[in-house]
């Protein structure tokens, strides 16, 4: 990498995603940006879903611009949420930095598309810090959460549920939560279902994290993930939780068509992995203005945003934790920015049209080169 000098412009863009309602900057950061001497481009309506007006970006000392090629043409780096649709491909050039999730191991031909295009494509979902992924966290904590409050909605009748009530009522048992993955997303999503006092299963491959689990959520019970224990559960299953995730690589298929056949019609399952093409076989995935559908009598949640229902608390969240690497990434370059902090290497997916992530490029086929190549 060559790129020393710092970025003079950041740009933050509308998101056109359907039902993305999450803006990448919030004008306090675009403050913060500012003040350190960075011009600052907003899309005029970019906060409007998360409830920020273009007046408070003004007053932060941003400039409002009126369309996303005048503000993609003059930004040095493009700051967004959710990965670039196809329209924006078109306006990226090469030497752009790109900084946003992007999944590419779930999508091949925005993976050719954003090579092609010779920009730098920074995702948020593979900067690794240890064994934790700090800029996916966040979201993953709102999506584990959100994941049963949706699937318990979905489980009633008028939404053409079961019918079960996830906590019970006295004298009658509870529902069952089966919940495929102990990590981030899988710990908060056992935290609102033990909340509303449904029975609680979480499946975990890590004993030392099932250790933990079994201490941090007495609540819950924890079972060794195996096909053979998701036979077991999945006949009393109410609510199925898919919460898998290998970093940046795709998402391993751990139910099968034929496994739903064992849940019962009108159960409901919330596959959070889809981002990342979804660890149920029939997962597709869908908006927030068609959630769901049904395959084999199992209602299927698989929104590819879910974050993006709570906007508001999710752009707070998710600035909180990307706003620092914006910044180092503006005030010192890429270059600058890798040395100080090691872990944006990792986050580096595509650079300059070569393909920089092994993940990636095991899933869709595709040669990769390593950066020091480069």
């Amino acid at each position: 990498m060559s790129e020393s000098s710092s970025v003079s412009t950041v740009g933050c863009p509308r998101e056109i995603k359907s039902q993305e309602n999450r803006v990448a900057l919030t004008p306090g950061g675009a403050l913060q940006l500012v003040r350190n001497g960075v011009e600052v481009l907003i899309e005029t309506g970019a906060g409007l879903g998360a409830a920020y007006t273009d007046k408070e970006y003004t007053k932060a000392g941003a400039e409002i611009v009126e369309t996303a090629e005048d503000l993609f043409a003059r930004s040095d780096m493009i700051v967004k949420v959710k990965e670039p649709q196809p329209l924006e491909i078109e306006m990226l050039r090469n030497g752009q930095i790109l900084f946003t999730y992007l999944h590419l191991a779930a999508d091949a031909g925005l993976t050719n598309s954003l090579v092609e295009s010779g920009a730098t494509g920074v995702a948020y979902e593979t900067v690794q810090v240890g064994h934790r992924l700090p800029l996916l966290e966040p979201m993953s904590e709102v999506a584990g959460r959100m994941s049963v409050m949706v699937g318990a909605y979905f489980l009633a009748k008028h939404a053409g549920g079961r019918g079960t009530l996830l906590g019970g009522v006295p004298g009658v048992l509870p529902g069952c939560v089966t919940i495929i993955g102990g990590g981030t997303c899988g710990t908060n999503a056992a935290k609102v279902a033990t909340g509303i006092g449904a029975e609680t299963a979480i499946l975990e491959v890590s004993s030392e994290r099932m250790t933990w689990l079994d201490t941090a959520m007495p609540a819950a019970r924890t079972l060794y993930s195996s096909e053979a224990a998701l036979l077991e559960i999945l006949p009393r299953t109410d609510l199925l939780i898919g919460a898998v995730l290998v970093p940046g690589a795709k998402a391993p298929k751990l139910v099968s068509r034929d496994m739903l056949k064992f849940m019962r019609e009108g159960t409901v399952l919330v596959d959070i992995a889809v981002d990342q093409g979804g660890c149920i076989e029939t997962t597709k995935a869908t908006t927030h203005e068609d959630p769901v559908y049904t395959e084999e009598g199992v209602i299927h949640y698989c929104v590819a945003n879910m974050p993006g229902a709570y906007a508001r608390t999710s752009t707070q969240a998710l600035t909180s934790v990307t706003l620092p690497y914006i910044q180092l990434l503006a005030s010192a370059g890429l270059k600058g920015a890798c040395e100080r902090a090691p872990e944006l290497i990792g986050g580096i997916n595509c650079h300059r049209g070569a393909l920089t992530c092994e993940e990636v490029g095991e899933a869709h086929g595709l040669e990769w080169e390593g950066l020091g190549n480069l």
